[in-house]
């Protein structure tokens, strides 16, 4: 696979996102109101966002790999993308928060980024503080890569960054549970294809981490 044919794949499967809600809301009758237009906005970035967590992983789980194959190129676009990644999912929750206060005319930061429950009153809440805690981890594990360069923290920030695998899966758990637009052709043939792929990247790369140990035993 060379460069072109790499970025065509990437830039498609960016696509199925605002494809797959171009879709939804043409089934919505017009005029759309402020309100509708926000949460348009939040779910786009939203799949967005879901599809380059997925790249995310699958090149930086293999940089080396990569690297060695099709050149340096690839670190750097894994360091822009996942930088324009965090600023989707930045904004995802801004958008949640905007949504809410247009619809109840109160500000409640804490609602959005800290309300987590376990018990909760309703199923939905419940799959919001997924997308809560996976805001959070996405958060540590960003600011872990950008003070890797630092001599004090160099030994360590792999062992944050490693919070990626998580937030996917806490990420796909929300989406599922919470937004419609996961359920919708063509997203969920991605949804589908992806969520299998991280999973076994974190089965693999546990069975390497675990593997040493295991023959030491023996």
């Amino acid at each position: 696979m060379n460069k072109r044919l790499f970025l065509v794949i990437w830039f498609l499967s960016i696509l199925l996102g605002p494809f797959t809600l171009l879709l939804n809301i043409s089934k919505i009758p017009g005029p759309y109101d402020t309100i509708l237009l926000i949460n348009i906005f939040q779910r786009a970035v939203a799949l967005v966002a879901f599809v380059m967590l997925f790249w995310q992983i699958v090149l930086g789980s293999f940089m080396h790999r990569w690297i060695e194959k099709y050149g340096a190129w690839v670190f750097k676009f894994h360091i822009t993308e996942g930088a324009v990644a965090y600023g989707l999912i930045f904004l995802h929750p801004l958008a949640f928060l905007l949504f809410n206060y247009i619809a109840t005319k109160v500000i409640d930061p804490f609602y959005v980024y800290t309300g987590f429950c376990v018990l909760c009153q309703t199923r939905t809440e419940f799959f919001y503080s997924f997308g809560r805690l996976a805001f959070w981890m996405v958060s540590a594990a960003v600011l872990a890569a950008k003070l890797r360069t630092q001599p004090w923290w160099r030994e360590y920030w792999r062992k944050i960054h490693i919070l990626n695998y998580l937030v996917f899966i806490l990420v796909a758990v929300h989406s599922w549970f919470v937004g419609s637009d996961s359920h919708s052709f063509p997203f969920v043939l991605f949804y589908f294809f992806s969520v299998p792929i991280v999973i076994y990247i974190i089965i693999s790369k546990l069975i390497a981490f675990f593997k040493p140990s295991l023959e030491l035993n023996h």
